[in-house]
């Protein structure tokens, strides 16, 4: 894209930056309402009791977290392929309508509320999620090509769009799908996902050329470019043919091992029936695929220079403790949400209701007020242009305040509420909005840590919200509560770990590799959460199990001790990790 055509982008800014950005911010927003509005359901759904007002399914937590672990599994290896086919083949903005619509799709079938359709629904949003994720950052990079001095704060604007989002989807949904009916949650995302998609496609005219399909032509003179320079970290470093085949086999396990874990709890069926030295074929199949990959990353590392090597080896150090962090904290999609259902007092009355519904009006308006402000201000700059766009996004609008104003009416006239789990899951999303900015500004003066400290803190601070759960939930018997506040301050610090960790590991696999191996060790990044992820979920299915047979506060321990082990390991390695970087900062 020409420098003439990126200034013409940048005409008629909104809050200083291109209309674009916010087209973007409102696509990623109904996105992540979608996503995060049925995720915060889907293991309430799965495991509340066949009989009562509202029945779900009545499943044990393993067996929800078996098939949830594996969805959220799913959603960060998609993306890897995704990202490719829209690199060589479709383009950005075709891959994110694509996957949009498939996920449309996909919550439309889980708002029908049978298992066929279930796992249906659950298969598309993990597709079209892989069409959708990679797709939108790289719009938005294309955008500032040119203004590289400004794409931090066009990241900060978007990352809020995903929080804002998340927000708004785990409140309404959660809050119809427990006060209505389930389907009416699932429904809810959907629509919101359809209309996202129609206001992005309708703002094509003012992206231009941006994210459309990849010429041939520049894709060879890249691959040209390459070539011929003297650099080292250009230098290409094809795949051979031993790297495809264990990339396949690692891939294909992976797969099966994903796919047998629920399958063999829900239905019964092993894929892996078959046993090895006292380990079952699963655990067996998976050894053997961890070994082939660390052969392939390591015979792949052995082929550059002393200095990337060195530097790939501390991007694989900070992956591994990645796994610990999201292990953790990706209890709030599973074992947490259980806990706030089943062992934290959520009813309100008298003086604590109306405090609550202060608080609750607060955080609904606020924030929906501020982004429809937003909202107004893109339709002045943008009306001429694309009015259809903004005919949808306010329809997106007014449906959210009429879902807010039904909520807030519901809970302002009633004696007693009890207050929805799902509410509890707003506060991560609350807090980074709160905080980030913060904790960002500590970045930029002289306490800015070396990473390794960042990692570790992370660590450490998410860990104290666990212990905190562990000390409130300390020596209470069945049928006892515990109060709200012990949940409410472990969202806290588990969203302040999140701040000190989450952003350095990306920056630093960006700046620590060379550019023609980024999207092999991006996507060995978005493994290790993908791990992360699937581990947070098995033992997050344990949390019956281990209450019943130790305690609940012993559960929460283990949330506490392993992640202060790791953060405090992480730190001791500073020393290592920054003679492995050499002079990256």
């Amino acid at each position: 894209m020409s420098q003439n055509s990126t200034d013409q982008f940048f005409k008629n800014p909104v809050l200083g930056h291109p209309a674009g950005l916010f087209v973007l911010f409102f696509t990623e927003m109904w996105e992540r309402f979608s996503f995060y509005g049925m995720r915060v359901l889907l293991i309430n759904f799965l495991t509340m009791a066949i009989i009562g007002d509202n029945p779900g399914w009545g499943w044990s937590a393993e067996n929800a977290g078996a098939l949830y672990g594996t969805y959220a599994m799913l959603l960060y290896i998609t993306p890897i392929f995704g990202g490719i086919i829209a690199d060589r083949y479709i383009g950005y903005r075709w891959a994110v309508v694509i996957g949009a619509l498939i996920m449309t799709l996909g919550h439309a079938a889980m708002a029908i509320e049978s298992p066929v359709m279930l796992y249906t629904g659950l298969a598309l949003l993990v597709i079209g999620t892989g069409f959708f994720k990679p797709n939108m950052t790289s719009i938005l990079s294309e955008m500032y090509k040119a203004f590289p001095e400004k794409k931090d704060g066009a990241y900060t604007i978007f990352y809020m769009g995903v929080n804002a989002g998340a927000f708004f989807g785990m409140m309404l949904c959660g809050y119809l799908a427990e006060k209505v009916g389930w389907h009416w949650g699932f429904g809810l995302a959907g629509v919101f996902m359809l209309l996202g998609t129609l206001q992005f496609w309708l703002s094509k005219p003012l992206f231009g050329s941006i994210g459309e399909v990849p010429s041939k032509e520049n894709r060879q003179a890249e691959e040209a470019a390459a070539k011929l320079s003297t650099n080292e970290e250009d230098k290409r470093n094809p795949f051979t043919l031993v790297d495809k085949i264990l990339i396949v086999c690692t891939t294909v396990i992976g797969l099966l091992y994903a796919f047998n874990d629920p399958l063999s709890k829900i239905g019964n069926i092993n894929l892996f029936p078959f046993e090895v030295g006292g380990l079952s074929g699963q655990n067996f199949a998976i050894l053997i695929a961890l070994l082939l990959f660390l052969f392939l990353v390591i015979t792949r590392m052995m082929r550059y220079t002393l200095v990337i090597r060195h530097r790939m080896i501390a991007v694989i150090v900070f992956a591994f403790f990645t796994v610990f962090f999201w292990m953790s904290f990706e209890q709030g999609a599973s074992s947490l949400v259980i806990f706030a259902r089943d062992n934290v007092d959520r009813t309100l009355e008298g003086g604590a209701l109306t405090f609550f519904n202060i608080v609750n009006t607060l955080l609904t308006v606020v924030p929906l007020a501020i982004v429809s402000w937003v909202l107004v201000l893109l339709a002045k700059q943008t009306w001429a242009k694309i009015p259809g766009s903004n005919i949808v996004l306010a329809i997106c609008f007014l449906g959210v305040w009429g879902v807010a104003i039904w909520m807030l009416y519901q809970e302002f006239t009633a004696t007693s509420s009890e207050i929805t789990v799902s509410w509890f899951s707003i506060l991560n999303s609350f807090f980074i909005i709160a905080f980030a900015s913060t904790v960002s500004k500590l970045w930029d003066s002289k306490f800015n840590p070396p990473a390794a400290i960042k990692y570790g803190l992370g660590l450490i601070i998410m860990a104290i919200g666990f212990g905190l759960l562990a000390f409130g939930a300390y020596g209470i018997v069945e049928g006892v509560k515990v109060s709200m506040v012990w949940l409410v301050l472990a969202y806290l610090f588990h969203t302040l770990g999140e701040l000190f960790l989450s952003p350095v590991g990306l920056s630093y696999v960006s700046k620590l590799v060379p550019g023609r191996m980024i999207a092999f060790m991006f996507g060995m990044w978005y493994l290790a959460i993908a791990i992360g992820n699937k581990l947070a979920a098995i033992l997050g299915g344990q949390i019956e199990n281990i209450t019943k047979e130790y305690s609940l506060s012993t559960f929460f321990l283990i949330f506490t001790i392993v992640p202060i082990i790791a953060g405090i390991l992480v730190m001791t390695l500073n020393p290592v990790l920054k003679k492995l970087m050499h002079g990256v900062k």
